[in-house]
């Protein structure tokens, strides 16, 4: 359907769109001062840029461009072909695949992918904001781990959203937790968030765990590399331990070491958790419980942040970004001039974004 565009230009228009959307968004904030209220009568905003988004990822053409997407496609074929599977490393997603392979086409593979990635994430933010969800929705869309998640990872970007679905889920749905079975048997590496999850389940004290947040950075200082070695001993979903001693991708990375950037990134979020729960004294049970489940994740990342592959432990906090700086907003009114704070917020979000991609 996206064949006609150059693949070179596949990504800027993505994002490109997302800043024209961001910027018309900001002007009705700044210019209606009802505008959140006036968008809860209508749906139909988010509905078409969840369509949009699922098919622009899902029908990309298959390029390196998108490193991992030939990988799903060699393997998807092959299953096509009739190969068995032989991998032990995530099963169950293999068996999905070769289920796929046996019904429809590459193509519809991964917008199916795209469909998984991308819905519970609306369906997510319906729970949550009812009919106020256009923005926060959005928010998602411009984070900066979004896109790569989506046409690269694929697999863990499916994972987490799935996570996010079931983090909407009631504690008392006993469901929620057969939702995180699935997550952890699609991408191992969940076991990290589900375990921040659980932790919170028995101890729920904010400000442990940002003490805790900011120990994990002195350590990490501190002690080095120490922990890339201590954790690749462990079975971190299948062979991703490996992630953290290897060098052999180290060219591949602009940046290797501890990335002052990408913890001032991650620390936006500490920030505004913070802000809101204990200098606006912002009283609600399941943002608490989603702050503290992104610090303990983050806090790990922090550990591990001079592995050449330490993004991919980053992105099992940083998809929960939007939702821990977006959230307050949509839930209670905190200033006089609450609009104009949200359209400066969103700005500063998707700049570094937007920054970051070009």
């Amino acid at each position: 359907m996206f064949d006609f565009i150059p693949i070179r230009l596949y990504t800027p228009i993505f994002f490109n769109s997302v800043l024209l959307l961001v910027l018309i968004t900001n002007v009705k904030l700044l210019s209606n001062r009802n505008y959140i209220l006036v968008q809860k009568e209508s749906n139909y905003t988010t509905v078409a840029l969840l369509v949009a988004v699922i098919l622009y990822i899902g029908l990309r053409p298959v390029s390196a461009v998108f490193v991992d997407m030939t990988g799903y496609n060699k393997y998807f074929l092959n299953y096509a072909r009739g190969v068995k599977i032989t991998s032990n490393k995530d099963y169950y997603w293999h068996v999905f695949v070769k289920f796929c392979s046996s019904i429809m086409t590459a193509k519809m593979f991964f917008v199916s992918c795209a469909f998984l990635y991308i819905f519970p994430l609306y369906i997510t933010c319906k729970k949550w904001f009812k009919g106020i969800n256009y923005i926060p929705f959005l928010m998602l869309i411009a984070s900066f781990s979004f896109w790569g998640a989506g046409v690269n990872g694929i697999r863990n970007g499916i994972a987490t959203s799935i996570f996010v679905f079931g983090l909407s889920l009631d504690q008392k749905n006993h469901s929620k937790y057969i939702v995180f079975l699935i997550c952890y048997l699609i991408h191992g590496s969940m076991l990290i968030p589900f375990s921040a999850f659980v932790l919170t389940l028995f101890f729920n004290k904010t400000n442990w765990y940002i003490t805790g947040w900011f120990l994990a950075i002195a350590l990490s200082l501190i002690l080095g590399d120490f922990w890339e070695s201590f954790f690749s001993t462990f079975d971190i979903g299948g062979n991703r331990g490996n992630y953290l001693t290897s060098t052999e991708f180290d060219d591949q990375f602009s940046s290797t070491g501890f990335r002052w950037d990408f913890l001032l990134y991650s620390a936006s979020a500490v920030f505004a958790g913070y802000y809101f729960i204990f200098r606006k004294k912002f009283e609600d049970k399941l943002y608490q419980q989603l702050f503290n489940i992104y610090l303990t994740a983050n806090a790990f990342w922090i550990l591990v942040i001079r592995a050449s592959f330490s993004n991919r432990f980053a992105y099992l906090s940083w998809f929960m970004m939007a939702i821990i700086i977006f959230y307050p907003f949509f839930k209670q009114r905190f200033f006089e001039n609450q609009q104009q704070r949200l359209a400066l917020i969103i700005t500063l979000y998707f700049g570094f974004t937007y920054f970051m991609t070009f």
